[in-house]
């Protein structure tokens, strides 16, 4: 049966947003231009080597129906949470955290030479999870898997299947895939892709060029910038002059209505407004 590579449907830049005790970042899901892709929340890219971009972090805050995924490319990151769980997120690291019903948490960059780089990555709950139990899945470099083409591309898997290999983050319900990816210069890449999944790519080192098969798309696409892709089960990446790096994600729309306020993410205003109530109460962490 004949692949369908799919199409660049959409292409983000970045919007730059103020978070957290004043953490500067870039946002490309969750903005005016792509409030929602179903069904990831939001998509933040931090990267400075200046102290006062994020030295002053995430203070402690709630979350209540959503998976946060922070993925660290270089710096570390202190956090705790008042279900006793703290730690240090390190480069390379990845933390997948299930708030479910609810949690109180901070994340505090450390001031290091490097500075800080990675990513955070909002997912949504389905409804029949969204007061669940909250959970961490913490998952250091050395325990993510790399694999190493013939020709030269890399592949770190987080999460799902490629090529036999499977990542080491399990049990998320919309049956993600999460991989950076590295493809050098002169050099294509395939990757195949559930047809039934959202997908995107965000692109934070060098450009190329993504392709639909036939209809090949002559345009370089620079970095950084977020892909939305349309129908179809593979991707195909093209690089010229210069390598690449993105991270490649997909995942099992959920179809289900969304309501949102800040940190809360259920499906109906009656939910947000008891998350409020329990946040006022005390009873929000059980």
């Amino acid at each position: 049966m004949k692949s369908l590579p799919r199409t660049v449907k959409q292409i983000i830049e970045p919007s730059p947003v103020t978070e957290g005790a004043g953490v500067r970042l870039k946002r490309s899901i969750g903005t005016q231009s792509l409030d929602y892709l179903d069904p990831f929340l939001l998509l933040d890219h931090f990267a400075s080597t200046d102290p006062r971009d994020y030295k002053a972090g995430f203070p402690l805050h709630p979350h209540r129906g959503i998976e946060t995924v922070t993925y660290l490319l270089s710096g570390a990151v202190n956090h705790k949470d008042t279900l006793g769980n703290s730690g240090t997120i390190a480069a390379g690291d990845v933390q997948w955290m299930t708030a479910g019903r609810g949690i109180m948490h901070e994340e505090m960059p450390q001031v290091r030479p490097e500075g800080i780089a990675g990513f955070q990555l909002w997912v949504n709950l389905p409804a029949k999870l969204k007061m669940t139990e909250p959970r961490y899945q913490n998952i250091a470099a050395s325990e993510i898997p790399v694999i190493k083409k013939e020709n030269g591309v890399t592949i770190r898997v987080i999460t799902g299947e490629v090529d036999g290999t499977r990542g080491p983050v399990s049990g998320i319900a919309i049956a993600p895939i999460y991989v950076d990816v590295w493809v050098p210069a002169e050099t294509s890449f395939v990757q195949a892709l559930d047809p039934a999944h959202t997908a995107f790519a965000y692109v934070f080192e060098g450009r190329a060029r993504f392709s639909a098969g036939e209809k090949e798309e002559k345009k370089l696409i620079d970095h950084p910038r977020l892909l939305v892709f349309g129908a179809g089960d593979s991707i195909n990446v093209m690089t010229a002059d210069s390598p690449v790096r993105f991270l490649l994600v997909s995942g099992k729309p959920l179809d289900e209505p969304v309501a949102r306020y800040g940190p809360f993410v259920m499906n109906t205003k009656q939910e947000i407004e008891q998350a409020l109530v329990d946040l006022q109460r005390g009873t929000f962490v059980r």
